[in-house]
């Protein structure tokens, strides 16, 4: 089925100037009644994802016919930070400030809490962990925890402490990247899921606002609030090797006096989502733009022109056809900016291998 049998190119205002790469995206206007912290895709659907957002609320949302329509919903007792479907898509998790983990059954409609910590839930994965692989949850909280968690179990059935609240979690195979305040960045062997395999230190100087894993599971993206973005490995000698760090999301201020040094805008760096086939990723920041990037070449493949409200969050569907961003606050200048008349939307751009497929030089 084609992602598009209709078109429905309305901007986010009447003002906004869209890029023509990007007319064609498919937009939900008011997918929240407050700011949008977290978009996951179904693992086994392309058209179907969840959203979370600041106003207690998960939604999950599904496009038929190029027609987004909301599927069903479920609540928390504050803003939800994060939203994860388990990997055979029957089931959503969310965690956000009133510390609580839920599980939501897509088929009944029934949420339940499954688990708790002593501080807002900030993310959450599905992994596989231990030497029998046993799918679990795990939880990081500004409690300065991550928690497993079986679903079948109401207690975590393990705990490691962190050496700061965790902001940003991700995972990719037996690899888990905890990216904590005071920019430390914990590294740990989801065969041995109760201890940190390795703890570093973020190279970037101001503070962690997202962390990013490899498909390939041996290596992690870092977003700041200085606008930069570093590419990490785990193993060492490939660090040396390959790592490095660059500057994006930054703008040229307009109001600099003749003859004046340029003094750049610089903007937090919100999300980063890794190609789930090409392996190629995404940024986006509170500039309000989104840039592909080519992390082994070491250059971008495509930028966009900022959509003039900042995005919080952004993720790729299971085969990477289709790319969703919310244009929504995203915090980074503390509640007395956020507006009423903010934007608050979802887009669905479909993506084209000139876009996000890696350029093999001749």
């Amino acid at each position: 089925m084609s992602f598009y049998n209709n078109t429905n190119n309305t901007g986010t205002s009447g003002t906004m100037n869209i890029d023509k790469d990007l007319a064609n995206d498919i937009v939900i206007q008011n997918p929240a009644d407050d700011s949008i912290s977290d978009i996951a895709f179904s693992p086994q659907q392309d058209f179907l994802f969840a959203v979370s957002s600041w106003d207690g609320k998960v939604r999950i949302w599904d496009v038929q016919n190029g027609v987004p329509q909301g599927r069903s919903q479920f609540e928390h007792a504050g803003p939800v930070l994060t939203t994860r479907w388990s990997n055979d898509g029957t089931k959503v998790a969310s965690g956000g400030c009133d510390n609580v983990v839920k599980l939501f059954d897509v088929a009944t409609s029934q949420s339940q809490q499954i688990g708790q910590h002593d501080a807002p839930v900030k993310s959450l994965r599905f992994v596989n962990c231990g030497p029998t692989n046993t799918e679990c949850l795990v939880t990081g909280s500004w409690d300065k925890t991550i928690k497993y968690w079986d679903l079948r179990q109401p207690q975590a059935v393990s705990t490691v402490m962190m050496p700061e609240r965790v902001y940003s979690m991700d995972n990719k195979g037996p690899l888990l990247v905890v990216g904590t305040a005071e920019r430390h960045i914990a590294i740990i062997n989801l065969s041995n899921p109760g201890t940190i395999f390795k703890a570093t230190q973020s190279p970037l100087k101001w503070q962690t606002r997202v962390v990013a894993c490899y498909n390939a599971g041996d290596g992690y993206a870092i977003g700041s609030t200085e606008g930069r973005c570093a590419i990490r490995y785990v193993d060492d000698e490939t660090q040396k090797k390959s790592g490095f760090s660059f500057k994006c999301h930054r703008q040229t201020s307009p109001n600099r006096a003749a003859g004046a040094q340029s003094q750049p805008l610089v903007y937090p760096v919100n999300s980063i989502a890794f190609h789930p086939i090409y392996g190629t990723f995404a940024t986006a920041g509170g500039d309000g733009s989104f840039h592909f990037w080519d992390k082994d070449h070491r250059h971008r493949l495509k930028g966009f022109p900022s959509m003039q409200a900042s995005i919080p969050v952004v993720n790729f569907n299971r085969n990477g056809s289709v790319f969703a961003y919310a244009l929504s606050y995203d915090w980074h200048q503390g509640h007395m900016n956020n507006r009423p008349d903010y934007p608050n939307v979802i887009r669905l751009h479909a993506t084209n291998d000139g876009e996000v497929k890696e350029k093999v030089k001749r």
